[in-house]
């Protein structure tokens, strides 16, 4: 616990707590001898007890008055979970359906599928931290590894939002390493690409992937969003289709990718049942221990403390209302105490003597 206060400056007026502890808490009554009265102990008990809540009552209410608080804090917490950046595709094709064509009615293109099941993901993995990138002709630093669940699903929501030109796979992968890089913290690291498509990856781009995963190793999982009809990555070539890159894009990024000499699984989905299959395969495989920082907000105690101060004085003033004076006969309802009453009524028998 982290107490603290907004105006300590008040607690300077600490002191006057002791007032009801140096001052009677209820009106003296004057008796002629207590020497017949047995010992009270509920009496003195009640006493203790009225004068301490007037203690509580001034302190819980210069404690509320100086805006008395637990100060916000970082603790570190153990749990289950990974880095991941999620690499997402923005080219136009995302855009059609599995199909191949423009969404009718009823039908989700495959950016809409893959919205759906990514935002599934995040919200399953309360201890994982995310980091959204995409990519089109160029890539597109969209969000750094973040802890924030609101700002990573925003940026998931964003990839339902019209697609541009080119898929440039291999430009969008190193801005993901470099996510990863700028992370200076020892957790599990993953990047999960969704894509439907593949380009030729340029041999510098090639050799700059690799001197990329060689300084930080990830785990890296390919969500191939198949179109009908669209050759599969793992398919061996036709008899008239060459086995290149140019001819079958998808399936030399596969290879590429096998070559890399890090932890990765290939996922073809061709509708999104197979999405959701793929995305539930990776949920299980990213579970490693991972220690991560939990920020525990600021939490204002003033409404305890005047709720404390209330409840003091209201036994106060229910004290109060209690009391009763007696009269020279012991009977209720006369101001004035036993004592003076006897004085008065002696000094009037004296009088009536003189004047007889």
């Amino acid at each position: 616990m982290n107490l603290g206060f907004n105006s300590p400056l008040v607690l300077l007026l600490l002191p006057l707590v002791l007032l009801p502890v140096i001052f009677a808490i209820q009106r003296a009554q004057g008796y002629p001898s207590l020497a017949a009265v047995e010992t009270d102990t509920l009496s003195r008990v009640i006493d203790v007890v009225l004068h301490l809540s007037g203690v509580v009552a001034l302190a819980a209410l210069l404690a509320a008055l100086a805006g008395i608080h637990l100060s916000g804090q970082t603790v570190e917490r153990v749990g289950e979970g990974s880095h991941i950046v999620l690499l997402l595709d923005r080219s136009s094709s995302m855009d059609d359906t599995f199909a191949g064509r423009p969404p009718g009615d009823g039908e989700a293109s495959k950016s809409a599928a893959a919205r759906h099941l990514l935002r599934d993901f995040v919200e399953k993995r309360p201890h994982d931290r995310f980091g959204v990138a995409a990519f089109s002709t160029l890539p597109m630093y969209v969000l750094p590894i973040t802890s924030q669940r609101d700002a990573v699903l925003g940026a998931i929501d964003a990839i339902t939002r019209p697609g541009l030109a080119y898929t440039n796979v291999g430009l969008g992968l190193s801005l993901a390493l470099s996510m990863h890089e700028a992370d200076p913290t020892a957790a599990s690291r993953a990047i999960v690409l969704v894509s439907d498509g593949a380009a030729v990856i340029d041999r510098r781009v090639q050799e700059k992937l690799r001197a990329q995963i060689a300084k930080r190793p990830v785990n890296l999982y390919w969500l191939y969003l198949r179109t009908e009809g669209a050759p599969g990555i793992f398919d061996p070539p036709g008899e008239d289709v060459p086995d290149t890159p140019q001819a079958l894009p998808e399936r030399h990024l596969n290879i590429f990718f096998q070559s890399l000499k890090v932890p990765y699984r290939a996922f073809e989905a061709e509708n999104p049942k197979a999405v959701a299959d793929a995305i539930a395969e990776i949920d299980k495989l990213e579970r490693n221990p991972i220690r991560y920082q939990e920020r525990i907000p600021e939490v204002d105690l003033s409404k305890i403390a005047y709720g404390i101060a209330g409840a003091a004085l209201l036994l106060l003033t229910l004290a109060k209302l209690a009391e009763v004076q007696l009269d020279g006969g012991g009977h209720r309802g006369e101001r004035a105490s036993s004592s003076v009453t006897a004085t008065r009524r002696a000094a009037a028998i004296s009088r009536e003597k003189e004047a007889a």
